[in-house]
């Protein structure tokens, strides 16, 4: 069989622990013996980001750039613990923030689905998509250990010099101080990007912050949303028979745990980064999950939604056999190969990652799974594969 040909370079990133194991296998089973594979390798691992002052998450992000498709795969956030692990030079911030930040793009997240793994909560029949704005807030915080009593303030001094400030809190002893922000025209980029990725996919939009506490950081994501959707999206919306809908977050989360799913539910950074978790898990497994960064300049970003899978990846160092997911990685590839395959009108290469993304849903379907959908899987008899086991299952059937 001849391999099918790629005109165009993806950006790959490879990164950390079980995940990067996983990474291996996929592209020497299920990829390089279909595809001439033609990536630029950027090594996110966590060694190399140090040895790198992670100059190489900032290459990779304008590489990204530079080919308008990128593979990623799951990297680490360092800790105190994880600084001593890896003997850092200093705790890098997140690769995925620094590659949100630089992209100024919109993460769309959406439980895979497959027969037998029925969701936790039982009114959930459709995926609920989590739109997760990319940019700013925590992930860009700067932060400071109070270490006395003192007075902390706010201040915003304009280029003429005039400032205002805002007293923030007098200590009377020792504390902690975050301060956060973000940018008008990156919450217009993902308002636009969810609004449009609504209409695309046809499904409501949900939208929630908490502007009733933030009176002005909060409030102002919810008035631009709004002034967006009033101006450039409504009667689209109308036309297309959906809905945007607005609450605040408490509400939403108490909705979305009777509903019955099928619409995309966008959230500020935090929010989403906690959501998404949750309904990955709810819908069968944090491995169950695909994650694409959509930038509103035409770039995109896949990988999957979950971590390094650190507990597995310890057992694999003692030789243990281990039993990792690796469906959602699967789908990163897939969906940066797709992507790749649209934007080079490159046919063959669009319908192999139909026909991997079919091979691994029957693979699960007909029953060899990993532990972790065996444990809760509504079928009978199903064979748990090891993590190895299970890629070459899907290449069998692939």
């Amino acid at each position: 069989m001849s391999k099918i040909e790629m005109t165009t370079p993806l950006v790959e990133m490879d990164g950390d622990e079980m995940t990067r194991i996983l990474w291996k296998m996929i592209k020497d089973d299920l990829l390089s013996p279909f595809i001439n594979l033609k990536t630029e390798y950027y090594d996110l691992g966590l060694e190399h980001r140090n040895a790198t002052d992670d100059q190489v998450t900032f290459d990779a992000a304008e590489a990204t750039k530079k080919y308008g498709v990128a593979v990623k795969c799951a990297t680490i956030t360092p800790n105190a613990a994880r600084m001593d692990e890896y003997d850092l030079k200093e705790m890098w911030k997140s690769p995925n923030g620094t590659i949100r930040a630089i992209l100024d793009g919109t993460v769309f997240r959406t439980p895979i689905t497959v027969k037998g793994i029925e969701p936790t909560v039982r009114t959930w029949k459709k995926p609920i998509t989590i739109a997760r704005h990319a940019y700013g807030d925590v992930y860009k915080g700067v932060e400071i250990k109070v270490p006395g009593a003192g007075k902390a303030e706010l201040v915003y001094t304009a280029e003429d010099g005039t400032q205002i400030k805002e007293l923030i809190h007098d200590f009377d002893g020792a504390g902690i101080l975050q301060g956060m922000h973000n940018t008008e025209g990156s919450i217009r980029s993902f308002a636009k990007s969810c609004f449009t990725y609504a209409l695309d996919t046809k499904q409501d939009l949900w939208f929630a912050t908490k502007d009733t506490i933030s009176k002005k950081y909060d409030h102002t994501f919810k008035d631009i949303f709004q002034e967006i959707y009033d101006a450039e999206y409504k009667e689209k919306f109308e036309t297309a028979g959906i809905e945007y809908f607005y609450t605040l977050i408490d509400d939403a989360v108490a909705r979305v745990m009777k509903s019955e799913g099928g619409y995309i539910w966008a959230c500020k950074n935090y929010d989403g980064d906690v959501m998404s978790d949750m309904v990955s898990s709810a819908f069968g497994s944090l491995a169950m999950m695909t994650s694409v960064l959509v930038s509103p300049d035409g770039y995109y970003e896949y990988e999957a939604a979950h971590g390094t899978v650190q507990r597995h990846y310890y057992k694999h160092l003692k030789g243990e056999e281990t039993s990792t997911n690796s469906v959602a990685t699967i789908f990163a590839w897939t969906g940066a190969l797709r992507k790749r395959g649209e934007l080079d009108s490159n046919e063959e290469l669009v319908k192999f990652a139909d026909r991997l993304e079919r091979a691994t849903i029957d693979t699960i379907e007909e029953g060899t799974m990993t532990k972790d959908l065996a444990l809760i899987t509504t079928l009978k008899n199903v064979k748990v594969a090891n993590s190895g086991e299970f890629i070459k299952a899907i290449a069998e059937k692939l």
